[in-house]
């Protein structure tokens, strides 16, 4: 991997659909080298133009031979921002009771625990100064907001992930933390009905990244730099 040296680098983790591509691509426009990172090869993503500027690389969070390979193909890059992104709904059509323990397990290895596992090995990677660390999450997440929300598996799995990384930032202080809420996109995730494109979600996550770059802390907040309640 070649990086110019006047080009700042961030590490997209899940980047091969939705936000994950699309924040790739905001990046690659804003002159950023990206390292983006898929579980399978991809193709038609609208990326090879930026051929110089961009890394793939594979990575699947839940398979520990596989991170730690990637670990290892990373030892000597430093990067600005590292985004985790990888992230699943889980059973759409079952609630807490009806859903397996591998169905909840997986979920919750997902989009919680192995992220932050993840975000505690690229500690070294990550530039100390103005370095920004960041995990997607979601409002509803929110345990203020989200009190009565019916996607209970989804929803426990993100409060989750704020509650670990709220114990990250905690321990690496030094460092910029953000958790994300992306609004409600238009994603496979998010689903047609959402109000949000991918484009619009992403560009203003940037936004929100670039300016937190060295202000230090732990802050969840939206795609618009709106906080959003724990």
């Amino acid at each position: 991997m070649t990086v110019k040296r006047d080009r700042k680098h961030i590490l997209v983790v899940g980047a091969s659909r939705g936000l994950g591509l699309g924040l790739t691509k905001e990046f690659l426009r804003r002159d950023y080298h990206v390292t983006a990172t898929v579980r399978a090869a991809i193709s038609g993503g609208g990326l090879d133009e930026y051929y110089e500027q961009l890394t793939m690389d594979t990575l699947d969070i839940n398979s520990p031979s596989l991170t730690e390979a990637f670990l290892a193909r990373m030892k000597n890059e430093i990067f600005d921002v590292v985004v985790l992104n990888a992230g699943i709904y889980g059973p759409r059509e079952k609630n807490l009771s009806e859903s397996t323990v591998e169905e909840i397990s997986h979920v919750m290895m997902t989009n919680a625990i192995n992220p932050v596992r993840l975000a505690e090995r690229l500690v070294p990677m990550l530039r100390p100064e103005t370095g920004v660390m960041a995990f997607i999450s979601s409002a509803l997440g929110s345990l203020e907001l989200n009190a009565n929300d019916g996607s209970e598996l989804y929803c426990a799995s993100k409060a989750m992930l704020n509650r670990l990384s709220r114990s990250f930032a905690t321990t690496y202080d030094y460092l910029t933390v953000l958790n994300l809420h992306p609004g409600w996109v238009r994603t496979e995730l998010g689903g047609l009905d959402a109000p949000l494109d991918v484009e619009t979600s992403a560009r203003g996550m940037a936004d929100v990244l670039e300016s937190r770059a060295g202000a230090g802390g732990h802050e969840f907040l939206d795609y618009r730099g709106k906080i959003v309640p724990w």
